[in-house]
């Protein structure tokens, strides 16, 4: 078994995860907010893209975070007159973002992360166990 294989293959899923809930907590924060102009467009769901790579240095097939796109879905509108992001007929547009789709991403991503870096830890046990065999 390759153990720089294993580990390098499962840091960059570590890295493509934390690239994911960066974005999804991006999301989160600003689930709520509305233009800084009256009838503007407020925020738009940012989602990630993942790529496959072979990785040459390695001979492995390796993830990496693919460009960030945006959700083209339609925004939540609200009719809030007094609201100073209202538009002329007194709607307000707020970001297409739903919180619940956003934490149930999240929590996927987390176990995603938490997978990897359970291959991490399992290969630095082998590690050492092979260490410590070659020293008795």
């Amino acid at each position: 078994m390759d153990f720089i294989k294993s580990l390098s293959v499962a840091a960059t899923g570590l890295r493509a995860q934390m690239g994911r809930m960066r974005v999804i907590s991006e999301n989160i924060a600003n689930a709520d907010s509305v233009s800084q102009t009256a009838g503007g467009d407020p925020y738009r769901r940012r989602i990630v893209t993942f790529n496959t790579v072979l990785d040459r240095e390695l001979d492995a097939h390796v993830v990496q975070l693919g460009p960030v796109q945006t959700d083209s879905s339609d925004f939540l509108v609200r009719h809030e007159p007094g609201n100073p992001a209202a538009d002329a007929a007194g709607d307000v547009k707020y970001p297409n973002v739903n919180t619940l789709i956003e934490m149930t991403d999240l929590r996927d991503a987390q176990r995603s992360y938490e997978a990897n870096l359970n291959v991490i830890t399992a290969t630095r046990k082998m590690l050492q166990r092979t260490i410590d065999m070659i020293k008795t």
